[in-house]
C-alpha cells in the first residue's frame, strides 16, 4: 500500500514539473518580458526560483497604478480570495475605490500579509514599480508564526516586484515577479509549494486589479 501511494506521488510531481510548473511560472507573460530585467531583480541577485506573471490591461498605466500602491492588509488588500486569505487570519478586504489615503509608499514602509506579517518596501517608482522584500514582524506583534521569530532566519531571501508598462497602444502590461535565492539545501521544498499557491493567489490579484481599472 505504501509503496503504491508513494508511487502515485512520483507520478503527480512528475506530471506537475513536466506540465504546469513551468506555465504557472510565466502565466500571461509574453516572451519579451519573461527574462526582461525588472526593478528589484538586484535584491536576490541569484535567484534559484524565479516567477514573473503578467495581464493585458486595457487602459493607461496611469490608471493601473493607484490600484497597485494601495496593495496591503488594512489598505486596498490584494483583490484575490479574501474568504481563502481570511481563513488564516489575514483579515483581508480588498477594496472596490482608490482610496486617497492609501496612495503613499516610502522606502522603510511596510506593507502588511497579515496583521502581524510584513514587507519592506525597498523601491517605489511612482506610476512604474513597487519593490518589496522579506518577511519582517509587524511593531508590536508577537514574536510567533512565519513573520516573527524566526522572520530574520528565513531560509530563502525574497523579493517581490509588481510594475506597470506602458504599451504603444494606449493599454499596459501589469506584472508580477517574484525571486528566491535559497539559504539551505532543503529550501526548495518549501519554496515549491509556496510558488504553487502563490499562483493561484497572483492570478486572482491580476485578474482583480484589471476589471477594477477596466471597470468590470
Amino acid at each position: 500500500m505504501l509503496r503504491r501511494v508513494a508511487l502515485v506521488g512520483m507520478v503527480v510531481v512528475a506530471g506537475y514539473v513536466a506540465l504546469v510548473r513551468r506555465w504557472q511560472l510565466r502565466w500571461g507573460t509574453p516572451a519579451w518580458l519573461v527574462h526582461a530585467p525588472l526593478p528589484g531583480d538586484e535584491l536576490v541577485d541569484t535567484a534559484d526560483l524565479v516567477a514573473t506573471r503578467a495581464i493585458r490591461i486595457e487602459a493607461p498605466a496611469a490608471q493601473v497604478w493607484p490600484w497597485v500602491v494601495q496593495l496591503g492588509q488594512g489598505r486596498g488588500g490584494f483583490y484575490s480570495y479574501d474568504t481563502l486569505e481570511n481563513l488564516i487570519g489575514c483579515d483581508i478586504h480588498s477594496a472596490e475605490r482608490i482610496v486617497d489615503a492609501w496612495q503613499y509608499l516610502e522606502v522603510g514602509d511596510e506593507v502588511r500579509l497579515h496583521p502581524e506579517v510584513a514587507l519592506r518596501v525597498v523601491q517605489v517608482e511612482a506610476g512604474h514599480a513597487l519593490v518589496l522584500e522579506g518577511s519582517v514582524p509587524v511593531t508590536g506583534a508577537a514574536s510567533e508564526g512565519p513573520g516573527g521569530e524566526g522572520a530574520a532566519q528565513a531560509p530563502y531571501d525574497f523579493s517581490w516586484a509588481f510594475v506597470v508598462q506602458q504599451a504603444g497602444d494606449g493599454g499596459s502590461w501589469l506584472v508580477v515577479r517574484e525571486r528566491y535565492g535559497y539559504r539551505r539545501w532543503w529550501t526548495w521544498l518549501l519554496v515549491e509549494p509556496v510558488a504553487a499557491v502563490s499562483f493561484v493567489m497572483t492570478h486572482r490579484m491580476l485578474r482583480g486589479i484589471r476589471a477594477r481599472v477596466e471597470g468590470r
